[in-house]
């Protein structure tokens, strides 16, 4: 059975919770590590925030979320990159060495001309990235999500966009509950590892039936996903970082968030 060295839990998991919360409760449980959403810094000192989550005893994993680079305005684009480049500013406030990126999409928008979009968005950024000393994270997401959150839909095609950039500060983000159905997961998962270039690795579950296309993953445990298969994966190469719980979920933050986050970690520890 596994310790909780590595466990690392999203904010937006507790959502409920505001930040101090959620540094207080992990911390109390055990938790080793926390992954901070933007919305979660909202209003606060970003640099205090950082230094809260350490004075809790949690290491800061990420910043969550940037990217969103498409779109049909050559203005928009320049919003984004620009939101982007402040994002980073603010990973390196918190402390935080990795921004998360999902790299987004624009109904109508060939996917084609988003995956470009995507490319030279992550291209304009990363210069400011190497210079704050931050990574960034593509973080491919499930077809289901290819009209309007990110035109990255496999870790082939991560994988690709990173070995093309070729940038130290450039790597991917593994998440079970959007890879888990790609017939070569096994495949890109070592080219990934292997190569140096994965920053995350993400996990929850898929229910079925899954009731909301956003809003119902499941515990892990709760769904078909082979989480620990993945995980012997992503680790018989040598990634030995953070297993990081991202669960959106009305249900669970419905219900006492002391009691779910019990759950979180006997599921953590049953499970993956």
């Amino acid at each position: 059975m596994d310790n909780l060295s590595r466990l690392c839990i999203h904010t937006i998991t507790t959502k409920p919770w505001d930040i101090e919360d959620a540094a207080r409760e992990y911390s109390r449980h055990g938790v080793a590590g926390i992954s901070v959403w933007r919305e979660a810094l909202e209003g606060r000192n970003v640099r205090q925030s950082g230094q809260m989550l350490r004075d809790a005893g949690l290491t800061v994993v990420s910043l969550v979320r940037g990217g969103f680079f498409p779109a049909a305005a050559r203005s928009d684009r320049r919003t984004a990159i620009d939101d982007n480049l402040k994002l980073i500013d603010e990973a390196a406030e918190l402390g935080a060495p990795l921004l998360v990126l999902v790299c987004g999409a624009v109904p109508g928008l060939a996917l084609e001309e988003c995956r470009r979009q995507i490319k030279d968005g992550i291209a304009a950024i990363l210069p400011h990235a190497a210079a704050c000393g931050i990574k960034l994270g593509v973080e491919p997401l499930h077809p289901m999500y290819a009209d309007s959150r990110s035109a990255i839909n496999t870790l082939k095609q991560a994988n690709d966009m990173v070995a093309e950039l070729a940038s130290d500060h450039l790597g991917v983000v593994h998440d079970v509950y959007h890879l888990w159905w790609d017939p070569d997961l096994r495949s890109e998962t070592l080219r990934c590892v292997q190569g140096g270039n994965l920053l995350a690795f993400h996990v929850s579950d898929w229910k079925t039936p899954t009731e909301d296309l956003l809003l119902d993953r499941g515990l892990m445990g709760d769904g078909c996903i082979p989480i620990r298969k993945i995980r012997s994966w992503v680790e018989s190469c040598g990634y030995e970082g953070f297993i990081e719980v991202e669960i959106f979920s009305s249900k669970y933050w419905a219900m006492d968030q002391k009691v779910f986050l019990t759950k979180i970690i006997e599921a953590y520890l049953a499970y993956v």
